[in-house]
């Protein structure tokens, strides 16, 4: 039921890579206004999603999260790759599953996977009013290092000018490591 190259599995999930079937699923989620309320993008079309769909199977910083008993793919942990041996945080769950702790259990296991094979540091941004992602991010034992004022825009307003945002930044260092 989870074909394709597996990441990790935990008791409820297989996160692994995306696959052509995981369309419809994929754009469930990413084209809910709730759930994209904190993306730097709206929600997406079928045809953006087809787009989006693409460039996830192509990478390997995208996991998709599946359920295992089920098979219902419900949501996506990024790892992307930075300088230092660090890795970037994020992650997009199909708001029908808010609050069963699947983002924790998902997240949780690659960041497990991360400090196993010897990164350093692992971080996240989010916006200051996304208590979710942020509650979570404690959760998982990340420390907020910073609170930055206004220093990101994604939208304009009608005249033109920056819609300013706050950004949270919260990191965890591998347990192996010094500090």
């Amino acid at each position: 039921m989870a074909a394709g190259p597996i990441i990790a599995e935990t008791e409820r999930l297989i996160l692994r890579r995306y696959r052509e079937e995981d369309l419809y699923d994929l754009f469930e989620y990413l084209s809910d206004e709730k759930t994209v309320e904190f993306e730097p993008y709206k929600p997406l079309t079928l045809d953006e999603a087809r787009e989006s769909l693409q460039w996830r199977m192509g990478t390997e910083e995208m996991a998709a999260v599946q359920l295992k008993d089920t098979g219902k793919m419900i949501g996506n942990v990024y790892m992307g790759k930075r300088e230092f041996d660090a890795l970037e945080l994020g992650y997009v769950f199909n708001r029908n599953y808010w609050g069963a702790g699947y983002a924790r259990e998902g997240c949780g296991a690659l960041v497990r996977r991360a400090f196993s094979q010897g990164v350093h540091r692992i971080y996240a941004e989010c916006d200051p009013a996304n208590a979710r992602s942020w509650k979570l991010l404690e959760a998982l034992g990340f420390r907020r290092e910073a609170h930055f004022i206004q220093n990101v825009f994604f939208w304009k307003d009608p005249a033109g000018r920056p819609v300013w945002k706050d950004t949270y930044v919260y990191a965890k260092l591998n347990a192996d490591g010094k500090k």
